[in-house]
């Protein structure tokens, strides 16, 4: 259990954990120009096409293809588009969801370390360990779990992912382990509480060296991805710990490998809405 914060502490952690949230997203400093991807949600395949002498001049220099954007925040607040160097593209209403979560855990002292699998630049991992910063909280472990290449190929073992090719977009998704490290540093927040598990889900996650977990969040896209993590860490959730799902509403696949694990496993509890996409409950049994 936490000791009872005073009144100035309690802005303090606030306002720091706002901060970060807004930092994190970039909404506090929004870019005006973006880098063109094929999966941004505005980029029409005729445009894509379009572009292809200078994704080729792209590739041989090393220079990018920006365009112009928008100030309106709507997309970025609710998780919608790519930050440009943002560390986090999760929005900042999971954000939010995210950090009543690890509240919720430490106000109940539920046990168990936290983990994301599937990461992209660290944006939910630093957050997460932001906020045991926060409450001074030090025994509490942040795994961070990816390939750290983008996501996998499908492989044959669950139909569900066929013709999946997100897999093709390693360039955007696939950063480094390095590079995120980094990020944790220049937060200062890199410390020996954050453990890197680097491979695809199904070779690292099944013997991950840890017993308990009081927070668990899902962000794999895939079918796949999604039912490897439920499949090794939803049996080590704490009672009383959180399973949260990002993908759950932007990709069909991840939303029926969790009904299909619900149903297996004769899960009754709600399902409860983020926002558009990102769902959650908390375990019961």
């Amino acid at each position: 259990m936490r000791e009872t914060m005073t009144a100035a502490e309690t802005d303090a952690r606030h306002l720091y954990l706002d901060l970060m949230k807004k930092v994190l997203t970039r909404v506090i400093s929004f870019e005006s120009h973006r880098p063109f991807r094929r999966a941004l949600p505005d980029t029409k395949p005729l445009t894509w096409a379009a572009l292809l002498p200078f994704r080729l001049l792209s590739r041989l220099t090393g220079l990018k293809l920006y365009r112009s954007v928008s100030d309106d925040l709507s997309f970025r607040i609710e998780g919608r588009d790519w930050p440009s160097d943002g560390e986090t593209m999760i929005g900042l209403k999971r954000l939010d969801n995210l950090q009543s979560c690890i509240d919720s855990v430490l106000a109940d002292g539920i046990e168990g370390d936290f983990i994301e699998t599937g990461v992209w630049r660290g944006g939910a991992c630093i957050f997460m360990k932001a906020v045991l910063a926060a409450y001074g909280e030090t025994t509490r472990k942040v795994w961070v779990a990816d390939s750290f290449e983008g996501l996998p190929k499908p492989d044959g073992r669950y139909g569900q992912d066929k013709g999946d090719g997100l897999w093709r977009l390693r360039g955007d998704l696939g950063v480094g382990v390095e590079e995120v490290r980094e990020n944790f540093r220049k937060y200062g927040l890199l410390d020996d509480n954050i453990r890197f598990l680097k491979g695809w889900f199904k070779d690292t996650l099944p013997g991950a060296p840890f017993e308990k977990l009081a927070i668990a969040r899902l962000d794999g896209d895939m079918y796949s991805s999604t039912m490897d993590a439920l499949m090794a860490l939803y049996p080590k959730l704490s009672r009383g710990g959180y399973l949260i799902v990002d993908d759950y509403g932007a990709c069909a696949p991840c939303e029926q490998a969790v009904q299909d694990y619900r149903r297996e496993q004769g899960i009754t509890t709600p399902i409860i809405p983020i926002d558009w996409t990102g769902v959650y409950w908390r375990k019961e049994d």
